[in-house]
């Protein structure tokens, strides 16, 4: 009895052992995972900050117009570290269609644009979608932004949504992110689709002017948006071709190239043209000890000389 009652003793002992090893493993496992990601952002962080400090560098420069040397739109920079890699990408974040430009004013206090919303209109029909289905989208948007209770053309306030299957309500203000226009009325995956690679959501209301010195060629419908339509596609792609090298040196320039012959450039399509980038999007890809993390930031250059980050994510953008 006593044998048995001794090896009874040991064989549960030996079964709490494993258990409290396996706990003590996955602790550890778990501890280890935790740092290594912790470390993968502190790398993240490190090439933002590098990021800002360059782009600072680049404006110095001229701080009337962002020169293209050396070479920093699109650049993709590989930096190896112990264990893994970071990789960074910085691109013009004015390139784009600014959706929260469909409002002007401040806060809560936005009322519609309606020279953006033409220009919006412009750039869905470069992209071959209906005048009049961007019309609406235009007014649903504007709508969604705006702070009064009166409803634009095929658009909708909050009793449009409020009677969905998930009722929601508008937003009543700027958008954070160009994900949002999902929830608005007339809008699809499709469109949104074709849509996003030339629409953005930065955090200011009214005029975005676009850099036409960093603009390529899968981004001439935004050339062909400025005009109202008034120049073709080939035309756009043609105008952004015959950039030189070093870019345009004056908005006159541009506008007296041949491509552009024919062109009435009246003051708003120039104001709607710039040579100088306010804002900058980064992707910082770490992978570092098997762990990935990704951090997408829009960073604005203050015409102080100060770079901040304005907009940060750890997720891709969509």
């Amino acid at each position: 009895m006593a044998l048995l009652t001794v090896l009874l003793l040991v064989a549960v002992m030996a079964a709490v052992a494993v258990l409290i090893l396996d706990d003590i493993r996955f602790s550890v496992r778990r501890t280890t995972n935790v740092e290594t990601q912790a470390q993968a952002q502190w790398y993240a962080a490190g090439a933002e900050a590098l990021a800002r400090r360059q782009i600072a560098d680049l404006m110095a420069v001229d701080p009337a117009r962002t020169p293209l040397e050396p070479r920093w739109n699109g650049r993709v920079l590989d930096f190896p570290i112990d264990e893994g890699s970071i990789r960074a990408v910085v691109t013009d974040g004015q390139a784009c269609f600014n959706l929260n430009s469909l409002v002007v004013g401040q806060d809560e206090d936005l009322v519609a644009n309606p020279e953006a919303q033409a220009r919006f209109v412009a750039l869905g029909a470069a992209l071959g979608a209906p005048r009049g289905r961007m019309t609406a989208l235009a007014g649903a948007l504007t709508d969604w932004m705006d702070g009064d209770a009166d409803v634009s053309p095929g658009g909708g306030e909050d009793a449009r949504y409020a009677g969905l299957a998930t009722p929601y309500r508008t937003g009543g203000v700027m958008l954070a992110d160009v994900s949002e226009m999902r929830a608005v009325a007339g809008m699809d995956e499709a469109l949104y689709r074709r849509l996003r690679p030339l629409i953005c959501a930065l955090p200011v209301s009214g005029v975005s002017p676009i850099n036409l010195n960093t603009l390529t060629a899968e981004q001439a419908p935004l050339l062909v948006m400025m005009t109202g339509g008034a120049l073709g596609l080939n035309q756009a792609k043609a105008a952004i071709a015959a950039r030189p090298p070093g870019g345009w040196a004056t908005m006159d320039a541009f506008w007296a190239q041949p491509a552009l012959r024919g062109v009435a450039a009246d003051e708003t399509m120039r104001g709607q043209a710039s040579l100088l980038t306010r804002f900058f999007d980064l992707r910082v890809d770490v992978d570092y000890g098997g762990a990935r993390a990704v951090r997408t930031a829009l960073l604005y250059a203050a015409p102080d000389g100060g770079v901040r980050t304005v907009i940060r994510r750890w997720i891709p953008e969509e």
